[in-house]
């Protein structure tokens, strides 16, 4: 029987916004349990890099995508313009999606062009290149709750056939009801990682990836553990504990069924 084909790269840069973790800095000590988590809806910047109008427009789906891109490239001293892009979210814009149901359920069922392109479930890869003058490629993916695991595949892939960086951002928005009951979400977060083929001195570790199938790591604290089952784009969670406490090992993250992504993490 053939070994599994592994994929490897180096985290140069992260980004986090999660309810209670405003940012990587903060989260990174929660994580590693430095500090206690203390829930509060998650706090979205205002998208600053975008033109006025724009700017109006953009939902939480692109604030959290744009904030915690743009954090994990700061980290990691690289301007956005130059590095491919992996977009991964379970869901697209839920309120705009609740507001188009609401047109298509009422007597004027005339949809804003606006509107309807922010439906789209790569807005935010193109408010992206708007707010940062990108020209790398970029791609939008969605496999439901093994988004995060499937946007990291594709970026190490991406590394793999490139020999450049690239920045994973995963995200997700609520839904108002009564598409919540369906599906939900509580709050808006985001994880950003980015990712490099080969050390630099910013390097925070050595990422290598393949398919298994063992069960999803769990994180210790219940209010974290929440927010990872809580949240799609928050399955990434067990990997930045990892990170945040520099121990390094061996994990598992949800795949789609029956496999999982099995990551081992080799800090620097």
């Amino acid at each position: 029987m053939n070994a599994p084909v592994s994929l490897s790269a180096w985290i140069d840069g992260v980004g986090l916004i999660a309810p209670g973790l405003p940012d990587w800095a903060h989260g990174a000590a929660v994580l590693a349990g430095r500090e206690a988590h203390v829930p509060a809806p998650s706090v979205l910047p205002a998208p600053m890099v975008l033109p006025p109008n724009e700017r109006r427009r953009a939902s939480r789906v692109v604030r959290v995508a744009l904030a915690s891109g743009l954090a994990a490239l700061e980290q990691a001293g690289m301007a956005p313009s130059g590095v491919a892009a992996v977009f991964a979210a379970s869901t697209a814009d839920g309120h705009n999606c609740h507001a188009l149901c609401e047109t298509l359920a009422s007597h004027d069922q005339r949809v804003s062009p606006t509107r309807f392109h922010n439906s789209l479930h790569n807005t935010p890869a193109g408010y992206w290149s708007i707010a940062t003058g990108a020209m790398a490629a970029s791609q939008s993916l969605c496999a439901y709750d093994a988004s995060f695991a499937a946007g990291l595949i594709e970026a190490l892939v991406q590394i793999h056939g490139t020999a450049a960086p690239c920045v994973l951002i995963a995200y997700d928005a609520e839904y108002p009801e009564p598409l919540a009951s369906l599906r939900p979400i509580p709050d808006a977060a985001g994880i950003s990682l980015v990712l490099g083929p080969e050390a630099s001195p910013r390097s925070l570790a050595r990422l290598d990836i393949r398919l298994g199938d063992g069960a999803a790591t769990r994180l210790g604290s219940p209010s974290l553990e929440a927010l990872r089952t809580a949240i799609p784009a928050l399955r990434g969670l067990p990997l930045l504990e990892a990170l945040a406490s520099a121990r390094g090992g061996e994990l598992d993250l949800e795949y789609l069924a029956p496999l999982s992504l099995h990551l081992t993490l080799s800090p620097c």
